[in-house]
C-alpha cells in the first residue's frame, strides 16, 4: 500500500519484500526472535538486513496501537472461524445418530426429579438448537471483529495519504473500521463479545457434559462412555471416573474467569486498559483451543457412546412421569378441568406412594377414590385410555407437535437441523474464502512490485 501510494519509494518496497520473502524462508518466528524488539522485531529485522533508511520506512503511517490491533483481530477472528467449524462437525454426529435414538424413551427431568417422558434423541436434538445458537453468535462476533484497524495508528489516524480499504482487503478483513480512535481504543467486540459467546458456548457444553457425568453414573446407569474417556483410581479399581465430562465442565469454568478478566481490565476509561490485555489474550487463545479440543473429543465420545434403553425405560415408568398424561386422559375421557384433573392424579399419586403400589399397577378404582375424596364423586374413567396413559412410549409418540419428542416429529425437525448446518458450513466457507483471497492478492501485489525491481535489495546507505 505504501508502495501503491508512492508514500515510499518502489525500490525500497521492493528492498522490504525481498528481505520479508528471506525471513519467510529462515522462519518467521525463528527470525523476528532472533532479532529481538518484540512486536516491532519485523522492522528490526528489516533494519539490520538493509539499514534504517531503508527498513526504517515501514513504519510509517502505523503505531503499535493499530499493529497490535490488527494481529488481535486476525487471531481472534482466526479462533472464531475455528470454533465455528468444530461445533458444525460435532453438530453433523448428532443430526446423524438422532434418529437412532427416536425411540429409546426416557425420563426427562426438572429439578432433578423425574419430569415427563421424552427419549434420547429428543435430547440430542436439543443440543442441534443450542449449537445452532452458539453458531450465530460466533458468526455474528466474526462480523463485528473481522474490521481493519490498519491506518488508525494510536487513535487518531495518519495525516499521510493511507489507503485503509486496501489494506483491509488484502488482510482478508470486510472492510476498514470506521473510526480511528473506535478501532484502537474499543475492544467490545475483539475481547469482551469474542469472550462471552466462547463463555456462552462453553457453559452450554458443560451443561451436556454433565448429563452425560450424572446419567453414567452407577445409581443412574442410563449410559456406558469409551474407556478411553474415562480414568480409573490408583486405590479404586471399580471406578470408571468420566474424564471426558470433567475436562468439559473445566473448560466451562476457566472461560467464566476469563469473561470476568475481560470486565474487569477493559472497564478502565478509555486508553487505559493495555497491559492487562494479555491477560485476556492469554485466557481468550487457551479458552477457544480447549473448547475445540473438548467438541473434538465429543463426535467420538458420541460415536461410541452406548444407551441402556432397558434401564431408561424403566425409570422412566417407576416414578410417575406419566402423571400428566393420566391427568391429560381424565381431560379428554371425562371433560374435566384441567385443574381438577391435575388435583386428582396428584391424590392418586400420594396413594401409590403410601400404599406401595408402582404407578404401572394403577387402577380406574384408585382414580375414583381419589375422585371422591377431592370434590366427592368418581370420574369413571375407562380401563383402556387409563393403560395408555400409563404407558411411556405412547406418551412419546403422542407429542406430535412441532418441536415434540414423537419419532415422527423428531423425524420431521431433523431436516430442517441438516439445512440449517449446511448454511452455517457454507457461511463458514465463505468467511475463510474471503480471507483466502485477500491473502492471494497480496501475494500477487508483492509479486508485482517484485518483479519490478529483481535485483539484489537495496543496499542501505
Amino acid at each position: 500500500m505504501l508502495a501503491e501510494r508512492d508514500l515510499v519509494g518502489r525500490a525500497e518496497v521492493a528492498a522490504m519484500l525481498h528481505a520479508l520473502r528471506e525471513m519467510e524462508a529462515e522462519g518467521v518466528a525463528e527470525a523476528r526472535f532472533r532479532v529481538q524488539g518484540g512486536m516491532h522485531s519485523g522492522e528490526q529485522y528489516l533494519i539490520r538486513a538493509l539499514g534504517e533508511d531503508v527498513g526504517g520506512r515501514i513504519h510509517l503511517g502505523r503505531s503499535s496501537g493499530d499493529l497490535g490491533a490488527v494481529s488481535r483481530r486476525i487471531a481472534t477472528r482466526d479462533h472464531l472461524l475455528d470454533l465455528v467449524d468444530a461445533i458444525n462437525g460435532f453438530r453433523a454426529v448428532l443430526v446423524e445418530l438422532a434418529p437412532r435414538y427416536a425411540e429409546v424413551v426416557m425420563p426427562g427431568y426438572t429439578h432433578t426429579q423425574n419430569a415427563q417422558p421424552t427419549t434420547f434423541g429428543h435430547w440430542m436434538t436439543m443440543w442441534c438448537c443450542v449449537l445452532e445458537r452458539d453458531v450465530d453468535r460466533l458468526l455474528a462476533c466474526y462480523g463485528r471483529v473481522n474490521v481493519s484497524p490498519a491506518g488508525a495508528g494510536i487513535l487518531a489516524g495518519s495525516e499521510f495519504d493511507l489507503d485503509r480499504e486496501r489494506t483491509s482487503y488484502l488482510m482478508g478483513f470486510d472492510g476498514p473500521a470506521p473510526h480511528t480512535m473506535d478501532a484502537i481504543l474499543s475492544h467490545d467486540a475483539e475481547c469482551l463479545e469474542a469472550m462471552s459467546v466462547l463463555t456462552i458456548h462453553t457453559a452450554n457444553m458443560a451443561r451436556l457434559a454433565d448429563d452425560l457425568q450424572l446419567w453414567f453414573s452407577s445409581e443412574f446407569g442410563f449410559v456406558d462412555l469409551p474407556d478411553r474417556f474415562c480414568g480409573t483410581s490408583s486405590i479404586m479399581m471399580q471406578k470408571r471416573n468420566p474424564y471426558f465430562c470433567e475436562a468439559a465442565k473445566a473448560v466451562s469454568e476457566a472461560a467464566a474467569g476469563g469473561m470476568t478478566t475481560a470486565l474487569m481490565v477493559e472497564k478502565g476509561s478509555t486508553g487505559l486498559p493495555v497491559a492487562g490485555r494479555r491477560l485476556i489474550e492469554a485466557a481468550q487463545w487457551s479458552g477457544f483451543s480447549g473448547a475445540r479440543r473438548r467438541l473434538e473429543e465429543a463426535v467420538s465420545v458420541f460415536r461410541e457412546l452406548t444407551v441402556d434403553a432397558d434401564r431408561m425405560l424403566e425409570v422412566v415408568a417407576r416414578f410417575w412421569a406419566q402423571g400428566a398424561d393420566v391427568a391429560g386422559a381424565l381431560v379428554r375421557e371425562r371433560g374435566l378441568p384441567w385443574r381438577s384433573a391435575h388435583q386428582i392424579i396428584g391424590i392418586v399419586v400420594r396413594y401409590t406412594e403410601e400404599r406401595g403400589i408402582p404407578p404401572m399397577e394403577t387402577t380406574v378404582e384408585l382414580i375414583d377414590e381419589a375422585a371422591v375424596e377431592y370434590f366427592g364423586r368418581p370420574v369413571g374413567l375407562p380401563a383402556g385410555a387409563l393403560r395408555t396413559a400409563l404407558d411411556p412410549v405412547q406418551n412419546v409418540r403422542a407429542r406430535t407437535l412441532f418441536g415434540g419428542p414423537a419419532p415422527s416429529a423428531m423425524q420431521r425437525e431433523l431436516a430442517g437441523f441438516a439445512t440449517t448446518l449446511d448454511a452455517d458450513t457454507r457461511r463458514c466457507a465463505e468467511a475463510r474464502e474471503r480471507v483466502r483471497a485477500g491473502a492471494e492478492e497480496l501475494e500477487r501485489a508483492i509479486d508485482r512490485i517484485l518483479a519490478e525491481h529483481p535485483a539484489e535489495p537495496v543496499a542501505a546507505s
